[in-house]
């Protein structure tokens, strides 16, 4: 079957041939049917949207942008809101609820059953980046002295309305987690044994208050489909599953470039927020790094004496030095902050990944500052002096520029702040600062003043 394409979809809707236009989209995909229902009036998007199967309607509308799922939300009726709400896993729902408007939000809530309103408060109440928040109460939960076979007749029992099965969680009559067992070792395994025998006791495990990056880190180093979740008393509580962490490592990795660029993203979106929003958000660093960067113009021109006859050629490498510091900066600082993130830098390690950092700067240095010297030199007017300048400066900007790239997102987790705040503005800011000061002083030695 063809593609359905946006004017059939609107001939069909107009025409109220809701039969072909059901079996129409559910061949379509997920990313497709959202594009459809964004091009057509918000009344008329909620009646395609109840034409559509359950799974692929929420499939659908985790693909629409923030905008057009609040619209859409809006338009529902309650009995629909509820419906739909309630069929969603219960963190997606957390998430919803966290990006959507307060007054939205709390229509939503007052709508759900009573049950499904306190699990929802549940994950509400953790704070905001933590396994808490992101975790799902769902989960197959079976006891230590249960057989196989009451194990496997359990997870027939759960399965519909879980989200994973393929892990089953074992606990003592308190609730502590003490084994793990996966759905194929119940397969394959003996009708009559105990889950105790089988089990892998001991499992990987992560807080409440564990920090999302974290829990994505433990999943993946542990190569689990789901991990499991504990409160502070140790009991299960809920799991984080592999494609939640895909949601967690997209999502962070997302506000870690926003960071790094010195722009805040908001809780929906950079390009869903309002301009004026983007406009505070991005206004406040600029005229922050402005403020900051009138220093570098006070120190040129406290050493104007410099910048005067045949010496005026200085002034001629200013940019040359401070941006080879920043974008060298930037350099050390962009692979500490995305190895913090991944793990594969250890904060234990600083010492020795900052020392590593120091030394492929200083080699960058040599090397920027042989060439520098030479096409110093020839640009100097053949002023010897100035070439030697500019090549010491450039050796010692390299330098200066890799320790703080590589040292100040240790510095900063170590102070319990995102590394990501580092970023290419803040160490463009230093070594333009930096940079220009040993600038001066390079000259002021070597030309004696």
């Amino acid at each position: 079957m063809e593609v359905l394409n946006e004017e059939t979809f609107k001939e069909l809707l107009e025409n109220k041939q809701y039969r072909e236009l059901r079996e129409r989209l559910a061949d379509s995909e997920p990313t497709h049917i959202a594009d459809l229902l964004t091009s057509i009036l918000a009344d008329e998007a909620v009646i395609a949207f109840r034409l559509l199967p359950k799974n692929l309607a929420i499939s659908v509308f985790d693909d629409m942008d923030g905008a057009s799922q609040n619209q859409l939300l809006e338009a529902f009726s309650d009995q629909t809101a509820r419906n739909f709400l309630e069929a969603m896993p219960p963190d997606d729902r957390t998430e919803l609820l966290d990006e959507v408007p307060a007054k939205v939000a709390r229509r939503l809530l007052q709508i759900l059953s009573p049950d499904q309103r306190r699990v929802t408060l549940q994950l509400l109440g953790y704070e905001e980046e933590t396994a808490g928040r992101e975790m799902t109460p769902l989960f197959v939960d079976l006891h230590s002295d249960m057989t196989v076979a009451q194990s496997l007749e359990r997870v027939r029992q759960l399965a519909i309305n879980q989200e994973t099965v393929y892990e089953c969680y074992v606990m003592d009559r308190r609730r502590y987690l003490i084994g793990i067992v996966s759905l194929k070792d119940l397969v394959i395994a003996d009708p009559n044994a105990k889950v105790s025998d089988i089990m892998k006791p001991d499992p990987p495990f992560v807080s409440t208050h564990t920090d999302r990056e974290e829990v994505a880190r433990e999943l993946r180093e542990h190569n689990l489909l789901a991990i499991p979740v504990v409160d502070t008393e140790q009991r299960l509580v809920g799991t984080i599953t592999y494609d939640d962490v895909a949601d967690i490592m997209e999502r962070e990795a997302t506000e870690d470039i926003y960071r790094f660029g010195a722009v805040s993203g908001t809780e929906r979106g950079y390009f869903a927020s309002r301009i004026f929003d983007v406009i505070r958000q991005r206004g406040v660093w600029l005229l922050l790094l402005i403020v900051v960067n009138t220093i570098t113009g006070t120190i040129i021109a406290r050493n104007e004496a410099l910048l005067t006859g045949e010496l005026l050629i200085l002034a001629a490498f200013i940019p040359l030095l401070i941006g080879t510091g920043g974008n060298v900066g930037a350099q050390s600082a962009t692979v500490v902050i995305r190895g913090l993130a991944t793990g594969e830098v250890k904060p234990r390690r600083a010492l020795a990944v900052v020392l590593r950092e120091v030394g492929i700067g200083a080699l960058l240095g040599i090397i920027l500052g042989a060439v520098a010297l030479g096409w110093a030199y020839i640009l100097g007017g053949n002023h010897l002096k100035v070439a030697i300048i500019v090549s010491t400066t450039l050796i010692a900007i390299s330098v200066m520029a890799t320790l703080a790239g590589g040292a100040l997102p240790f510095i900063f987790r170590r102070l319990r702040i995102d590394p990501a705040l580092v970023s290419a503005p803040f160490i463009t800011t230093i070594l333009d600062i930096s940079g220009v000061a040993v600038y001066f002083g390079v000259a002021q030695i070597i030309l004696g003043l």
